[in-house]
């Protein structure tokens, strides 16, 4: 079923769009995969594939985990999302457009299949569900057919519905509309200007949260009307999550969710600016693959009919799929806010003895808050993944994030993968003789408190997260004789 020439110009901003996420994600395999995920990593996938079935968590990696092939992985991977990027994947015929883009989707599935703690965020299944989708939008001389354009409206309406019904039923600050009075604060990775909008005033914020159920519960119903109706919608979508871009790292969740709007976006806005299509130079589609397109729509309706009946559960899941292939997902994002933030902070000594007199030095991390007089980063929609289970870790404990163990050792190995996930190695000449981590609780400082001291953050100690340990502990032998280092 052909759409018409206005469609032309949609597709082809979601498809360059699509191509930006996809290179983002595979850079973060090219730069993180290995010390996370690899041979040697802190959950390394070769222990996973020997203990979860390939039907349960298909991926390419079953075959051979090893780190080559990760890397050979993420590197096509880089390629092909860069060749999307510039537009040569669609400059040939409907078949070339659909293998390439049908190999980054089955390469990043292989990724986010085995990798575990660190691949369990939402965003990688909604890149994967409109990765799949991609598949069906066809070169760029073809006529647009307008089934996967509306599939992406349905899966765009999952991802703000779902996010705002998690609200709604989930913590009361959505309600009495205070969460922003702390959100900023407790989000997962604040950026630089997370500090200026935690200290706006009041009315403003609560405005901010009243804003967000408009556009989360009431403007996706939007998304299905006509022009120029569809197009306000998705252009209040798109100013939304700029905003969510400006003041926090969300990873690509904000600019995924900006690419997914665009089919929606009515093609004479741009008539001035970008180059439009006549329909007499597109060629309409083959048969085969309109018949593929509609086996493809009859696939997600029969998916659709499990994340649509969650999103109206009074237990309705937050960012789950319900088959392996995460070809149509359940969204939502934010469900409770924390009223208080806590960091742990991993240190290490080259003391004989651990004791509070020994010389204690500081891993700093990337994006994470760490030293409370530097401004937190802008890193998305780049994504720290590290950084990101700090935060998890620091509302748990360590026998809650097996891996962290695994992280301890390496920074007592001075492992070279490992401390390329950081901001800086204290210890560069050799490794720390002891590693220890510790609680504090963290604020914003206030404007008086930043003015007269410069700093951004404000911190009390509430005690030992992780007990010092060295390379010879007893148990830590054990971890390092599973992990093939003796």
């Amino acid at each position: 079923m052909p759409g018409g020439a206005e469609l032309w110009l949609p597709r082809l901003l979601f498809q360059r769009g699509l191509g930006v996420i996809y290179l983002i994600a595979f850079l973060v395999a090219v730069n993180q995969f290995r010390p996370l995920l690899g041979e040697h990593g802190l959950e390394p996938v070769p222990l996973f594939v020997k203990q979860v079935a390939f039907a349960d968590s298909p991926s390419l990696f079953f075959l051979a985990p090893k780190d080559w092939i990760f890397a050979s992985a993420a590197w096509l991977g880089v390629a092909l999302a860069l060749a999307a990027v510039c537009g040569l994947t669609e400059r040939f015929n409907t078949p070339v457009s659909m293998m390439c883009w049908a190999v980054m989707w089955l390469l990043y599935i292989s990724f986010v299949n085995v990798g575990q703690t660190f691949y369990s965020f939402g965003w990688e299944t909604m890149l994967l569900e409109a990765g799949f989708c991609a598949i069906f939008l066809g070169a760029s001389r073809m006529l647009p057919n307008a089934i996967p354009l509306w599939i992406l409206r349905w899966m765009e309406f999952r991802v703000m519905f779902g996010a705002g019904l998690i609200k709604l039923r989930g913590d009361p600050c959505w309600r009495d509309l205070t969460c922003l009075d702390y959100h900023y604060e407790t989000q997962p990775m604040p950026n630089g200007l997370s500090w200026y909008f935690h200290h706006l005033p009041r009315s403003i914020l609560h405005g901010g949260v009243a804003f967000n159920h408009f556009i989360e519960i009431i403007a996706p119903f939007g998304y299905f009307l006509p022009q120029p109706i569809a197009s306000i919608a998705a252009v209040l979508t798109i100013l939304f999550q700029a905003i969510l871009m400006l003041s926090g790292n969300l990873s690509f969740l904000n600019l995924l969710t900006i690419v997914i709007a665009f089919p929606m976006l009515d093609a004479r806005w741009f008539s001035k600016w970008l180059p439009a299509m006549a329909s007499e130079t597109l060629q309409e589609p083959a048969r085969w693959f309109e018949w593929a397109t509609i086996g493809y729509a009859a696939v997600v309706i029969l998916l659709s009919i499990r994340p649509a009946i969650n999103l109206f559960s009074p237990r309705q899941l937050m960012n789950a799929s319900f088959e392996p292939l995460h070809l149509v997902n359940t969204y939502g994002a934010f469900g409770s806010i924390g009223r208080m933030r806590d960091e742990v902070i991993v240190e290490g000594t080259s003391s004989d003895a651990p004791s509070e007199y020994a010389e204690w030095k500081a891993y700093e991390f990337k994006g994470k808050p760490g030293d409370p007089m530097r401004r937190p980063p802008q890193i998305a929609p780049y994504h720290l993944r590290l950084d990101w289970q700090m935060w998890f870790a620091a509302m748990s404990s360590y026998t809650q994030e097996p891996w962290f163990v695994n992280f301890v050792a390496k920074l007592l190995r001075g492992d070279r993968p490992t401390l390329s996930l950081l901001r800086y190695n204290p210890f560069p000449d050799r490794p720390p003789k002891y590693v220890r981590a510790r609680l504090f609780r963290y604020r914003f400082t206030t404007p008086e408190e930043h003015a007269k001291t410069g700093a951004w953050w404000h911190r009390d100690f509430e005690g030992d997260w992780f007990p010092p340990i060295s390379i010879d502990t007893p148990g830590l032998q054990k971890v390092l004789r599973e992990q093939g280092w003796e």
